[in-house]
């Protein structure tokens, strides 16, 4: 199947943003060895992508909180069903399809964000001023050239860690510069994946079931080590849109974990503690703030009235009355 859409949109995304910024006054010379325009332009095409997949960000957070309602019904059925993998998957698959629950909904933004990932990638591959076709995907002769010679602290974005010799002579770009800028920036990109996977799974725990943990370690140190080997081949331009991607991550997931904390899932023994405080929810998962608990109301005990013709228990002394003179 071709990919030449999704080319055609990145190079829209990334060009519309790049011309936008030119027209608001940003040099298009380098500054401090680094051209912004062209920098700008991908860190925009990072939000114009995530601004697009806002609505299926909530759809992932709301698939999680359903997905961790249910895991002591998961937990129930794994007892009743052990060792019956067949009947197991069964019961859970129709246990999620009753509540409307996806698991699969949790990895959707990630999957949808590959092929803009991998459109970046291949454009960002041609910019060599050695190439002959330079207006494909909507680009003109100017814009081709000017991304070709785009720096970022005097290291081109279509540079690479292991740019060869003959790259690096026809992007103009010295080796060592080239390095050290990629070996950074490769250093920060495996830094903020693993925090974006870790922040995730400090505040919705680790998974019950064996399979799910398994994918969560994947996530938490496979995908960071994958990138130390891969990074060497990504173009600098490709790892300054993953770095914003993950900053981005980390912020929009801050956000939401502090306005809509995940559900905890009370342990046996717990009902009698006090002091539990209500979980802060609200219209972006579709669920209302739980009340407070009423506070117990104190009333005074009434106290009986003496009997008719009772002796006073403690009579109060009085004074004699004063003799009229």
């Amino acid at each position: 199947m071709s990919l030449d859409w999704i080319y055609y949109a990145i190079s829209w995304i990334l060009l519309t943003w790049h011309s936008a910024w030119d027209a608001i006054g940003v040099p298009i010379d380098a500054v401090i060895g680094t051209n912004w325009s062209w920098i700008l332009a991908i860190i925009f095409l990072v939000v114009t992508v995530r601004v697009i997949l806002f609505p299926v960000f909530v759809k992932q957070i709301k698939s999680q909180r359903a997905m961790q309602a249910l895991q002591p019904k998961v937990k129930e059925l794994q007892e009743k069903h052990k060792g019956d993998r067949e009947t197991l998957q069964k019961e859970m698959m129709e246990l999620y399809r009753k509540e409307k629950a996806n698991p699969l909904m949790g990895c959707l933004p990630m999957f949808l964000q590959i092929p803009v990932f991998l459109g970046l990638f291949h454009v960002l591959r041609r910019l060599d001023p050695a190439k002959q076709s330079k207006t494909l995907y909507g680009w003109t002769v100017e814009q081709f050239d000017s991304a070709s010679n785009a720096k970022l602290f005097t290291a081109p974005i279509a540079g690479k860690f292991g740019s060869t010799a003959d790259e690096l002579a026809r992007l103009g770009a010295n080796g060592g510069t080239v390095k050290l800028i990629a070996g950074i920036l490769v250093l920060i990109m495996i830094a903020t994946t693993y925090l974006t996977s870790r922040q995730m799974i400090l505040k919705t725990g680790w998974a019950e079931d064996p399979q799910q943990r398994m994918v969560q370690r994947l996530m938490l140190y496979g995908i960071p080590v994958s990138l130390l080997v891969s990074g060497s081949i990504f173009p600098i331009g490709v790892i300054i849109y993953w770095v914003t991607n993950n900053l981005f991550t980390l912020g929009q997931q801050q956000w939401v974990l502090r306005k809509f904390p995940p559900l905890v899932t009370p342990k046996p023994g717990a009902a009698g503690r006090t002091g539990a405080q209500p979980v802060k929810t609200g219209g972006l998962l579709g669920r209302k703030a739980a009340p407070a608990p009423a506070k117990p109301q104190v009333t005074t005990p009434k106290v009986a009235g003496p009997k008719p013709g009772a002796k006073p228990v403690n009579p109060k002394k009085t004074r004699p009355a004063k003799r009229q003179g």
